[in-house]
């Protein structure tokens, strides 16, 4: 019987353990709760987001430097992404922000291209330049039926 309890309290911590490390990394990722966040809030209005959700990837120059918290419609006919920017990262007051697949058919991202501005965007600003995305389907179309207009 002794034996036993002291296997019943080995598997006990090592339950435990793995408990404690996936909530750990849980809010390091900063999906919990809003726990664990860190960075500032920047907004970008897009006339089509084409498919980014909550939690699609901010990148510049390739890296990851945020995360789009909430997407809303605003003007019943315009897209507002509310973007987390990771401290430490600073974009110029002219920053485009544009809308990019990754790879062919792969998910939806925020692109940031830096401008030449000195100044830089503050907490709780927008975006003034934003690419929208490029929707394959409306360019098939307008290739298909453009040729049989003659």
């Amino acid at each position: 019987m002794h034996h036993y309890r002291r296997v019943e309290i080995v598997v006990g911590a090592f339950v435990l353990a793995g408990l404690v490390a996936i909530a750990g990394m849980a809010l390091q990722l900063g999906k919990v709760g809003g726990l664990g966040e860190q960075g500032y809030i920047l907004t970008a209005t897009f006339d089509d987001v084409g498919g980014v959700r909550e939690g699609s990837d901010v990148m510049l120059a390739g890296v990851v430097i945020g995360h789009v918290k909430k997407v809303t419609l605003v003007d019943s006919d315009k897209a507002k992404l509310t973007m987390q920017i990771n401290h430490g990262v600073e974009l110029t007051t002219d920053a485009i922000a544009s809308i990019r697949t990754k790879g062919i058919i792969g998910e939806r991202f925020v692109r940031i291209s830096q401008g030449a501005d000195e100044e830089t965007l503050q907490p709780g600003d927008a975006f003034d330049d934003t690419e929208s995305a490029i929707n394959i389907e409306d360019l098939v179309s307008k290739y298909i039926f453009s040729g049989t207009s003659d």
